[in-house]
């Protein structure tokens, strides 16, 4: 069975270019030109991934994304956000809503595709992959879920990533290109502090786990779970 992808945008050539792409990629494709007609096809029957615009009329995209991240039923769904807007600022609420990925107007249709296949094998991979243990935090990637002494924190998609992707590797170095290309898929050169603002916020979480984070100078962020800081 084809893997569905709903695409939002009030433009309609956008939405029917991308419709078109996507249905040649061999995806089954639902389309929506409003936030609130997005939101009730993606409950009637959640798709796999989600491409949306940013700025749509009567309901922005920030909205949508917010309202998907907040419903059980809705909040694993990943999002793709597609916007004429491209400063940082934009990408960072983006992110911190639960965006999964993220591509400006105008863009190649070819590389949106790629971008949604590589979102969509990612989400596959993670099904099963065993959960990080590392008492007394735990974090189970099929169940999105990360857990200190058995309480579930509040992540936003972004900063679950982010912690994954460290702790997968404990005690070796990411620098911040390493870090915006695998987490946030950046190919770009974009401003470092998008990684530090990431971290702070998890550190601020995970309390006293939040350690475990430590900064490397001059190169990125490791991940030690022993806690022993060897940053100085």
């Amino acid at each position: 069975m084809p893997q569905t992808v709903l695409v939002v945008d009030d433009e309609r050539d956008i939405l029917e270019l991308v419709r078109f792409n996507l249905a040649q990629a061999g995806f089954r494709v639902l389309t929506a030109s409003d936030g609130r007609q997005a939101l009730e096809t993606v409950r009637r029957s959640p798709p796999d991934l989600i491409i949306l615009d940013l700025m749509l009329p009567a309901m922005p995209g920030t909205e949508v994304a917010r309202a998907l991240r907040n419903d059980e039923k809705t909040r694993k769904v990943p999002i793709l956000m597609l916007t004429a807007r491209g400063e940082e600022v934009d990408r960072v609420v983006g992110f911190e809503l639960g965006a999964d990925d993220y591509v400006v107007k105008p863009f190649s249709p070819r590389e949106l595709i790629l971008r949604v296949q590589a979102i969509l094998r990612r989400e596959m991979a993670e099904e099963t992959e065993r959960p990080l243990s590392f008492p007394p935090l735990l974090i189970d990637l099929a169940a999105h879920a990360v857990k200190i002494s058995g309480r579930e924190l509040e992540l936003t998609g972004t900063e679950f990533k982010l912690l994954h992707r460290l702790a997968r590797r404990p005690g070796r170095a990411f620098s911040r290109d390493q870090l915006l290309s695998e987490v946030w898929g950046y190919t770009e050169d974009v401003e470092s502090r998008t990684v530090d603002t990431h971290v702070k916020r998890l550190r601020a979480k995970l309390g006293k786990v939040g350690d475990w984070i430590q900064t490397v100078r001059g190169v990125g962020y490791r991940f030690r779970p022993d806690g022993v800081d060897a940053s100085d």
